[in-house]
């Protein structure tokens, strides 16, 4: 398969970007024609930020999985579609060819059907990271039902809110998952997470641990049992077959829920067309993949880099996606190193976490270990910093491949800065040029564009866009309003990413970090007010504030700052245990605290605001610049709460 659209020279980057701002209609079709269309497009953009409304390709018919696995089968059918390396390295690991890959995700699509799942139905997906996962998710798709994958880690609660929101009627789960030297029961997960649920009708339950679960008579069913009825409808006189279900381009593919800077989680919507098109144009391009190339992304499904950089950007390119069950460190922090031997992995993608926790172990890990085959590495999640970088491109890339510091959104569904590999410019930790069709810009609080450079030649401000691109956020699920004011309501006619940037005179930028309530912890986003929520439903807790410090291997930490009843606890340490008992109880182990500090007040204005710009102050040791505190309702908490800092 070849990609007419792949950017190979600086030249073709600075053309392409030029006509995507100049003539973005134009450009955008021509890329377009490179895709299977049932009908082609009216209009190809139609946009107002003010609503907002985006619609991409507007009138055009098509199925993202005839894109994704019908269109290659000719050319690649026996091809590996995806490469699954499983938790144990002792266990087998499993080669989905695009053929296997189609009947499989047939099977679902007929499972589905005969389950009573509808076009536009809402599916939740809360599964270990095994090639049923992809199946599930692919075969909503293809007909037509909106998957919401759920992360392996979230609790009980946090899956029972995003039920409700998405009014979910189906989930699809495992008995269990295996996760390092854990076993994650599931389905018991989902048990407790559906007490006083009158809107799900099924849940279908794939055996993967062998670990027992309950079965409700009516509601539960086995994956295995149901895939095997499947199988027999869906292969005729020797074929396989199941008709996609002809989507509208502006149709909703998926619903993902994010942190955001209230309480609730927001479910980001992603329709087919623009989805589709953006993940696979930067898939092509930032990776600079070639047919044949093994390309490992270590991200889990459940976020937003596991849809569009293990499943619809790279499968939508013909590609081979490796697939990873396990994590970094098990059973040895040589496991990353193993599987890009084994399996000659060509294109390297994980976040600056996982570089940072593995530079810990040195370099005896890599010992024995042939990485020749790697050609491009990346990071997500967080911005990278320069020693993780170094150390990264020195130790794994043998100073010979191109890093790709790749900046994006679950908003943006793909990236939106980033180098080329070998193509543009690197520069350790800057995310560096906008991709074709990103026109970002650098606004002060009160939304007017700044241009005045420091000394250095580095302008500084809130990270804005100021047009869209194919696969920008559509909507919240359920609430536009939300959609509106989280994302379009700062700055008049741009969408604000909550981040802030560095801008150099060469035009490349570097993401500072998020200038809201919302924290980047190992990658993986978390909203103040949720965590703060979480801590408050613990008894004895009166209020809380969390704010976020550099932590050396999660990028930010998660420090809390708890008012005890009474002011303290007959015993701090088991105290915070029970709070953080209660964390994982209400959203998952991945918002735990890493420190808890109990205070007797917290410095607010005479309005009741909490001051956090003087807790993160505290919290990052920067006692020197916390700031004038004459105007706070009680000065003196601030000197209390800075003497009893925890290191």
């Amino acid at each position: 398969m070849s990609y007419p659209y792949q950017i190979r020279s600086l030249e073709q980057y600075k053309e392409a970007y030029r006509r995507s701002v100049e003539e973005p209609e134009a450009f955008w079709a021509e890329v377009a024609e490179h895709f299977h269309w049932r009908k082609k497009w009216d209009n190809v953009l139609d946009w107002n930020f003010k609503e907002p409304r985006v619609r991409w390709f507007e009138g055009a018919k098509l199925n993202i999985t005839e894109n994704c696995i019908d269109r290659h089968l000719e050319a690649l059918g026996d091809k590996p579609a995806i490469i699954w390396e499983p938790n144990d390295p002792a266990d087998r690991v499993r080669i989905v060819t695009y053929n296997r890959l189609h009947k499989r995700v047939c099977q679902v699509a007929q499972m589905l059907t005969n389950l009573g799942v509808k076009k536009g139905d809402r599916v939740c997906i809360y599964m270990g990271m095994v090639p049923e996962l992809a199946y599930a998710v692919l075969g909503c798709a293809r007909i037509g039902a909106i998957h919401s994958v759920i992360f392996g880690g979230f609790s009980a609660q946090s899956i029972a809110d995003r039920l409700y929101d998405a009014q979910a009627e189906y989930i699809i789960t495992c008995d269990g998952a295996y996760r390092g030297g854990k076993d994650i029961p599931l389905k018991s997960v989902i048990d407790d997470a559906l007490i006083g649920n009158r809107i799900v009708k099924k849940v279908i339950v794939y055996t993967r641990t062998r670990t027992a679960v309950s079965m409700i008579k009516g509601r539960d069913v086995w994956w295995e049992d149901e895939m095997e009825h499947a199988e027999h409808e869906v292969e005729k006189e020797g074929k396989v077959t199941f008709p996609a279900v002809e989507m509208d381009a502006e149709d909703p593919l998926f619903i993902l829920y994010t942190s955001g800077s209230t309480g609730k989680p927001k479910g980001v919507v992603h329709s087919t067309a623009g989805y589709m098109m953006w993940t696979n144009y930067t898939f092509v391009n930032v990776f600079q993949y070639q047919p044949g190339d093994v390309h490992f992304c270590t991200a889990d499904i459940g976020w937003i880099t596991g849809h569009s950089y293990i499943l619809y950007g790279p499968l939508s390119a013909g590609g081979t996606s490796l697939m990873f069950e396990g994590i970094p460190t098990w059973p040895d922090a040589g496991r990353f190193w193993d599987i890009v031997d084994r399996h000659k992995v060509n294109i390297l993608y994980t976040a600056p976490t996982a570089i940072r926790s593995l530079m810990g172990f040195g370099l005896e890990p890599l010992k024995g270990k042939d990485l020749s085959s790697l050609k491009v590495l990346g990071t997500v999640g967080e911005p990278i910093n320069e020693e993780a970088w170094h150390w990264y491109y020195k130790n794994i890339g043998k100073e010979r491949c191109p890093v790709v510091d790749t900046w994006w959104q679950t908003e943006t569904g793909g990236c939106l800065i980033s180098n080329l590999a070998g193509v543009t410019p690197e520069k350790p930790s800057w995310a560096t040029l906008p991709m074709p069709g990103v026109q970002p810009l650098l606004v002060d609080e009160n939304g007017n564009e700044v241009t005045g450079a420091d000394e250095n030649g580095i302008v500084k401000g809130n990270l804005c866009i100021r047009a869209p691109w194919p696969s920008t956020i559509r909507t919240t699920y359920g609430d536009h309003e939300r959609c509106r004011q989280n994302y379009f309501a700062a700055y008049d006619n741009l969408y604000f990413t909550g981040d802030g940037a560095l801008r150099d005179a060469d035009g490349n930028y570097r993401i500072t970090g998020r200038v809201d309530d919302v924290l980047n912890v190992s990658g993986h986003r978390l909203g103040t007010a949720e965590i703060e929520n979480a801590i408050n439903m613990h008894a004895g807790v009166v209020e809380s504030a969390v704010v976020g410090y550099p932590h050396d291997v999660k990028g930010q930490g998660v420090y809390a700052f708890v008012i005890y009843e009474h002011h303290h606890s007959n015993d701090p340490n088991l105290t915070r245990q029970d709070i953080l008992q209660t964390v994982t109880r209400m959203i998952g182990p991945i918002a735990k605290p890493d420190k808890i500090q109990f205070v007797s007040g917290l410095p607010k204005t005479r309005s009741g605001k909490i001051m956090r710009r003087i807790l993160r102050k505290i919290a990052e040791g920067d006692l020197g610049s916390v700031g004038d505190t004459t105007t706070l309702l009680d000065p003196a908490v601030v000197e209390e709460i800075a003497n009893g800092r925890i290191a």
